[in-house]
């Protein structure tokens, strides 16, 4: 019976949710009943747990249930690794998760490995990594380096000696200069992009390479490139794919505005829901669907308010 009774109280009050609002509900609905749900989201870069982009906030006989509604999230895009990426496909990530980045071939962490890991903290990630340009080290024939380094930094130096034999027909392997022949070096980088084959240091004349973006990047120019009298023609750029740039002024003129950020700009990519909300004193004329609109080609279609008028 004194469960009952706790049951029959209202003991859930309006709630205050951090970095998160309700969804259409309104000062009178509260106290709530026991069981009672209602639906909310949660601001930019913050998530419930079940990582929707929506969830149910639920009255218990304890309180609110979940108890931190919106959780920090860390998006890729903040995500600038110089010379590197993430390797995994999602495009956030939960509050202390640890994700991995790579670095682009011919590119190496601060110490030598090809990868590494940071982590989505409460501020961001934990840090922003940088891959430095680096070379492996060299095969010689009929030579030999003198250190024992695996893989050397921009502008590091190794020095090696060769060694010849002194035969019947004299001394072998004589050492000598000669012309390169119009031979290329390593292809240029290009940002969010890489070759498609293995990196050589040297590359002979008319040789042929082919480019590759990034996931979520896509390619502008020559695919390919050539080796012609010791220079590589202009290499492609890799560009962030369509986005879709809403204004303030394009909302001051449909009467509406951004449900869930206040910025004066918002880019979203194309399929990316966006939401949208009448002004203070305005009402819908389009339908209710037409709030909720979608980034396609560049472009997004505004819903339309209208002045409320007693």
């Amino acid at each position: 019976k004194e469960r009952k009774r706790k049951q029959m109280r209202k003991p859930c009050n309006y709630p205050v949710i951090k970095h998160g609002w309700l969804y259409y509900s309104y000062r009178g609905y509260f106290p709530a009943r026991v069981n009672q749900q209602f639906v909310y989201y949660c601001d930019q870069n913050f998530v419930p747990p079940s990582q929707r982009s929506w969830d149910h906030l639920t009255c218990t006989a304890e309180g609110w249930s979940p108890e931190e509604p919106c959780l920090k999230t860390c998006s890729r895009y903040s995500a600038r690794i110089e010379n590197g990426f993430l390797s995994e496909s999602a495009f956030t990530y939960p509050l202390n998760k640890q994700t991995e980045y790579k670095c682009k071939p011919g590119y190496v962490t601060a110490d030598g490995k090809t990868s590494g890991l940071i982590t989505c903290l409460q501020n961001g990630w934990s840090t922003q990594p940088v891959c430095v340009k680096s070379c492996d080290r060299p095969v010689f024939e009929n030579a030999r380096a003198k250190s024992d380094g695996t893989w050397f930094r921009l502008n590091d130096r190794l020095d090696y000696e060769c060694s010849i034999v002194c035969g019947q027909d004299g001394w072998s392997n004589k050492a000598a200069c000669y012309d390169s022949g119009g031979k290329c070096g390593p292809p240029p980088p290009i940002d969010n992009g890489d070759i498609t084959s293995l990196p050589q240091s040297v590359y002979p004349p008319e040789m042929i390479v082919e480019y590759r973006c990034h996931t979520y990047y896509e390619l502008r120019g020559n695919r390919n490139i050539v080796c012609r009298n010791g220079e590589w023609s202009e290499p492609p750029k890799c560009l962030d794919k369509q986005t879709c740039a809403i204004s303030e002024e394009a909302m001051k003129k449909h009467h509406i505005q951004l449900r869930w950020k206040h910025d004066r700009k918002l880019y979203s990519r194309t399929e990316d829901n966006i939401e949208f909300m009448c002004q203070r004193g305005y009402r819908r004329v389009t339908p209710h669907h037409t709030f909720r609109t979608t980034c396609r080609e560049g472009k997004v279609v505004y819903p339309q308010c209208e002045p409320i008028i007693d």
